[in-house]
């Protein structure tokens, strides 16, 4: 086995000799067997002299030129893959590094009924010489890290949103998919409009069954979605521009190694919400922005973490690590608030978004460093040199921990915690109106009950009124139910417990599942329960969730 390589510890390749430039891919899905078989041709282009070529594998079974890899559908006949972020290498062998980008075909044979969608621009699809099965066919033009291959097989139906932009889901869920993000080429158009061209040609996404672990993920021209965004009133897009701006910061210009992971994570949530902001406002941008602070990363650093912890660090040491284990909020909204700081120094907001978008066209179809951005940072606002000078860079790139909160417009937060001291203020009445709350926004709405959480010593035996006052038992903005079912658990509520051990059960996604099972397995009267439920629906889970809830039990 070789090491790891020293500038990169998540891969072993021997990437800076020898590159991969296209993959060829041709795959036969088999729901019977439930493996994948297929063969790859990779063009290597030789950088340096070498008598090898290493590749990443994981669990593949490779017999000269050939491969067969074994994987699980659980939900046959259904498949969908998560290669992110060192993952590409349980399917194919690949130089398994955002360092190396490749174009790639394939051919992808299925059982005749089901579709199989790529990451590529599909190329249309034929019969097998046997007739019992369809071989589909894709090109992806643009260089892509092998993170971003991605492949979902199903019994799929197609809406479309407009000429470049289409929906696909099951087809129980299809109008409703269509309704939730009918608002997508509108963000495809604000967002072109603040960082440039889409270049990807198509943007589609499929809704993904229940035990996808994440949000979304943001395969090139294949966005891949959570079903728990289909709140019914579209409460929950901002996922899509976040997956939307990953077209240009993460699929264009990509971070160099999974240890500066923040370039694509945290310079995306910051393009996201000035795309919301221009679509419904500064004040929101604003709000939003606040809360990412107070309300994931502050609860990351102190509850998750703790204020010391390697991974708290935007530029992290991941040497010997799987990236996964270091997943969280932290490259995300330390990230974003770096940015919102860095933005709110230089005092010219307008400036600073045309910095983005030159960014974005220097580093398109590159991988970029931390060290990289900064000295183009510098070089862009060479007349701002104190400016940047004053930036404590140590401590907000290196350093654990949290960093100083940038000055937010806190009109809306404001009102927020206003209504939840209310909740919690010693000698306060609680309110018996739920008007004010039902005229919020949903994250406003969201802003409340996390406030609560924050003072939740206080908060005594209210759960049942603020459950009736606001309905929120009621509530299908699953972000909004997660929160509310987290301040039962942490108040240690115990008509909460049913509807906990619930929704964990039929929610795959991790962001939820991880800190309910948690808070499940940490009281005495759940333990029981919690860890003999999440035993059993093991074989229902995605391996990403059941390892991150494993390590709880540890």
């Amino acid at each position: 086995m070789a090491p790891p390589h020293p500038r990169d510890p998540s891969t072993a390749s021997n990437y800076e000799q020898v590159t991969v430039s296209h993959y060829a891919v041709k795959w036969n899905v088999d729901f019977e067997k439930k493996c994948i078989v297929g063969d790859v041709q990779l063009v290597l282009d030789v950088k340096q002299d070498t008598s090898e070529v290493i590749l990443d594998t994981r669990d593949l079974a490779i017999r000269s030129v050939s491969c067969a890899f074994n994987g699980e559908s659980k939900q046959a006949p259904y498949l969908f893959s998560q290669c992110q972020a060192i993952n590409a290498r349980s399917i194919v062998p690949c130089m398994d590094t955002p360092s190396v980008k490749s174009t790639y075909e394939a051919e992808v044979c299925v059982p005749v009924g089901l579709t199989c969608l790529m990451s590529a621009i599909g190329q249309g699809s034929k019969s097998s010489e046997c007739g019992n099965q369809t071989i589909f066919s894709f090109k992806q033009p643009v260089s892509i890290p092998s993170y971003l291959l991605a492949i979902v097989v199903g019994h799929l139906e197609r809406k479309e949103i407009s000429d470049r932009c289409a929906v696909w889901s099951e087809p129980s869920q299809a109008e409703a998919a269509l309704y939730e993000f009918g608002e997508t080429e509108k963000i495809l158009k604000v967002a072109e409009d603040l960082v440039g061209p889409y270049v990807w040609g198509r943007y589609d996404l499929v809704v993904l069954p229940a035990t996808f672990p994440f949000g979304g993920m943001e395969n090139p021209c294949l966005t891949f979605i959570t079903p728990t965004l289909l709140a019914g009133d579209r409460s929950l897009v901002n996922v899509i521009a976040h997956e939307i701006t990953h077209s240009w910061t993460g699929n264009l210009v990509t971070n160099f190694s999974w240890e500066h992971f923040w370039l694509n994570e945290g310079f995306t949530v910051f393009i996201e919400r000035k795309i919301h902001g221009r679509m419904y406002g500064e004040l929101e941008r604003q709000f939003e922005s606040e809360s990412g602070y107070e309300e994931s990363l502050v609860r990351t650093v102190n509850d998750v973490f703790g204020p010391d912890h390697e991974y708290t660090k935007l530029v992290q040491n991941l040497g010997g690590a799987d990236p996964d284990e270091a997943f969280s909020s932290i490259p995300y909204e330390k990230g974003s608030a770096l940015l919102f700081s860095i933005e709110q120094k230089i005092g010219d907001n307008a400036r600073f978004e045309q910095f983005l978008k030159n960014y974005i066209q220097k580093y398109a179809y590159k991988t970029v460093s931390t060290e990289e951005w900064k000295e183009y940072l510098y070089d862009t606002f060479s007349d701002k040199k104190v400016i940047l000078d004053n930036i404590n860079w140590d401590l907000w790139l290196h350093k654990a921990g949290l960093p100083p909160k940038p000055e937010y417009d806190s009109t809306l937060m404001r009102a927020c915690k206003d209504l939840a001291s209310k909740w919690t203020a010693e000698g306060s009445e609680a309110p018996t109106d739920g008007e004010v709350f039902e005229k919020m926004s949903n994250s406003q709405k969201l802003a409340v009950i996390d406030a609560i959480r924050v003072n939740k010593g206080i908060f005594g035996d209210r759960m049942p009124a603020l459950t009736a006052t606001y309905k929120l038992d009621q509530a299908k903005n699953a972000e909004l139910k997660f929160s509310w079912l987290m301040l039962g658990l942490e108040t240690k509520w115990t008509p909460i417990i049913d509807a906990s051990l619930a929704f964990a059960l039929a929610v795959g996604r991790m962001k939820y599942c991880k800190p309910i099972y948690k808070s499940l397995f940490g009281w005495s009267a759940t333990r029981e329960r919690a860890v003999s439920q999440f035993k059993a629906n093991i074989p229902n889970m995605h391996p990403i969730t059941v390892k991150a809830i494993q390590s709880l039990l540890k």
